[in-house]
């Protein structure tokens, strides 16, 4: 212990007696810790953006349906009412919100254009539970109620039809005795949010859209959110047992690609830090080797006066742990630094469309994660303490009568 107690000091001050190789070497692990954090916080905001988007349009954390209507959505496979057993869990307190939808592949005409929609009968106060598109109208008014016979397009198709609030579009379906249903709704309101959302969906009363097809008060599917993400496998497992002869589907089979963006870029930020580490290691084994070869003479002197082998090891190892530890400290300080400076989240700009296009927001809203921060920064620490005890184990062989003569 009192050896230890000797060598720290000596170890800083080694550290300092060429002050511009050791800035060097602390601007590498720097900036390496600093863009695996930076990186960390970015891809999990692109990952936290990409599920609200796919979970938060339209599709809700879990849906249910009839077997076969994922692959053929249209009224031959559609739900009974839910029964006692099935509003039992969806009323219970894993269950934060559900919302019963008739959702069909419909025809959608203008005065001056006719494009395929998806025609969705909603109840707009459940809707809103699930649905952040109720609350970003930008003209006119949402639905009033289930009975309500207006129709809410997405701004950018309203734009593509040539029409407006106020203004009447045709509806073609078809009806569960098999014919071509048809019917003229007023538009009563336009809906902003993701492009392809605008382009496809429109929205009508849960019951209009009953009648309009004649499917009595059967459903198409219910979307549901839960309390928390833990108590998602539970819900699922409840709503077989509910409801044995449908289709129960979590967000993550429903929207794959959301899902794949999640896990990639988990696995990514590891890909990342190793990339960064093998860089940060090259690095560090060059510097420190080099200062281990200038002072050759100083451990040989140190050795011949007494000081055995490993206390050399452990005092080029303390170097090495202020050495990197000093960076890591202001990577994590410049890393928290560039986070901190976007508290209203990163606006992407021009590069919204692209990022709508790859299932995210144009908006990214980082986050600081306390454990990512600790975790990835003594990885870094670490693994560059490592990383130096090749020139440390070098430095302790040196043969005390050879080194004297070293010049």
């Amino acid at each position: 212990m009192g050896g230890f107690r000797f060598l720290l000091p000596l170890a800083w001050r080694s550290l300092w007696r060429n002050p511009r190789r050791t800035f060097i070497t602390m601007l590498v692990v720097c900036v390496g810790l600093w863009s695996v954090l930076t990186f960390a916080v970015l891809l999990r905001a692109w990952s936290a953006s990409s599920r609200d988007v796919a979970i938060r349009t339209i599709t809700g954390e879990g849906q249910i349906h009839a077997q076969g209507y994922l692959d053929d959505p249209t009224v031959a496979h559609r739900l009974p009412p839910p029964d006692a057993g099935l509003m039992a869990v969806l009323n219970g307190g894993a269950v934060s919100a559900y919302s019963a939808r008739v959702r069909l592949s419909a025809i959608v005409q203008s005065e001056y254009k006719t494009l395929p929609v998806t025609l969705v009968g909603v109840q707009p106060a459940h809707e809103r539970q699930i649905s952040v598109l109720p609350a970003q109208i930008t003209a006119g008014h949402y639905l009033s109620g289930p009975d309500d016979v207006g129709i809410v397009l997405g701004s950018n198709l309203a734009r593509r039809l040539k029409t407006r609030v106020g203004k009447r579009v045709v509806v073609m379906v078809q009806a569960a005795d098999g014919h071509l249903a048809e019917r003229a709704f007023q538009v009563v309101g336009l809906f902003a949010g993701p492009r392809t959302a605008e382009d496809e969906f429109v929205f009508t009363g849960l019951k209009t859209a009953q009648r309009f097809t004649g499917i009595g008060s059967d459903l198409s599917e219910i979307a549901f959110d839960v309390s928390n993400d833990a108590a998602l496998p539970g819900v699922l497992a409840a709503l077989e047992r509910a409801v044995p002869g449908a289709d129960v589907q979590s967000w993550k089979t429903l929207e794959p690609l959301s899902y794949a963006v999640s896990t990639f870029f988990d696995q990514f930020v590891l890909m990342w830090l190793w990339i960064i580490f093998l860089l940060m290691g090259f690095g560090i084994v060059n510097t420190q080797l080099m200062a281990v070869l200038e002072r050759t003479r100083e451990f040989g002197l140190l050795q011949a006066l007494g000081m055995r082998p490993r206390l050399v090891l452990l005092e080029v190892a303390l170097e090495s742990v202020f050495l990197v530890g000093l960076g890591v400290a202001l990577g994590a300080a410049a890393a928290l630094a560039t986070v901190s400076a976007f508290p209203k989240g990163i606006d992407l700009g021009f590069l919204a469309r692209g990022a709508e296009l790859a299932g995210a927001g144009h908006i990214l809203y980082p986050v600081i994660v306390p454990s990512d921060f600790v975790t990835y920064s003594l990885m870094v620490w670490v693994l560059g303490v490592l990383a130096t005890l090749w020139p440390a184990r070098r430095a302790s062989k040196v043969s005390p009568v050879e080194a004297m003569s070293h010049i």
